[in-house]
């Protein structure tokens, strides 16, 4: 089936003080003809644009802690995949569909998490960091602002600045830290204002190696955007983007 060529991300970075821009590069996907018009009804202009927020102050002010992370039972999400394609520097719509549901809440250790369902479809290649098909469970709950799973292992922070550590292996080691800026993200006519965090990897001698991950969050919205890339490689192998949601 042919692909039609949509623009769909422009990444702006600024400087903060002064305000200086750094450099643009827009993404494509190539989505095929079927998808288009099925994400046109639930979005009449389907475009995401992904840039820093104006504001001056070096770190955004700490979000109210009411429901940051939208943990309320019932709510749902759905995001679509795309493939970066070395071939044509263009990223590719995979067809996977991951479907997020909010389905209770379970007590663990003395702590109440919510229960996320995520049910993947159109992974029949088994494509690389793209969910198995079928159905996922995770539980989450929010603790001071962390996104916490029940491991003890944190997702997300948005009030902790500090560089942590996410894993080590083979003389690899995974850190993750978020972001002093806002960023603003446009899915079709709707503009949301989210936190973000960068995951990154360093070898054994203490380099950064080229890969780096982004993972935005929304206030009363949760993961609007996210990515998986290749330690090796410096862009993403697949993005992930929300395309529609339903929160309570």
């Amino acid at each position: 089936m042919p692909y039609t060529k949509v623009r769909i991300v422009t990444l702006m970075k600024y400087q903060t003080k002064p305000r200086r821009l750094l450099g643009t590069i827009t993404f494509y996907v190539l989505t095929k003809p079927l998808f288009m018009k099925r994400s046109l009804i639930l979005l009449p202009f389907f475009a995401l644009i992904f840039c820093c927020n104006s504001n001056d102050d070096s770190s955004p002010q700490p979000p109210d802690a009411d429901n940051f992370y939208a943990l309320t039972v019932g709510n749902e999400w759905v995001y679509q995949n795309n493939k970066y394609n070395p071939g044509t520097d263009n990223y590719l719509d995979t067809g996977v569909i991951d479907s997020v549901s909010i389905v209770g809440t379970e007590t663990f250790n003395g702590k109440t998490y919510y229960r996320f369902r995520t049910y993947t479809t159109g992974n029949e290649e088994h494509i690389t960091f793209c969910n198995p098909n079928g159905e996922h469970f995770e539980l989450l709950r929010d603790s001071l602002g962390y996104l916490v799973r029940s491991d003890g292992s944190i997702k997300f922070t948005n009030s902790d600045y500090e560089e942590r550590m996410v894993s080590t292996n083979a003389g690899i080691t995974i850190y993750e830290t978020l972001q002093p800026n806002l960023t603003d993200v446009v899915v079709g006519p709707v503009t949301f204002t989210g936190m973000y965090s960068e995951r990154y990897a360093r070898d054994a001698d203490g380099g950064q190696l080229p890969g780096i991950d982004t993972f935005v969050y929304v206030d009363g919205t949760g993961l609007v955007y996210d990515t998986s890339s290749f330690v090796s490689q410096s862009l993403p192998s697949i993005t992930r983007v929300l395309i529609s949601h339903t929160v309570q």
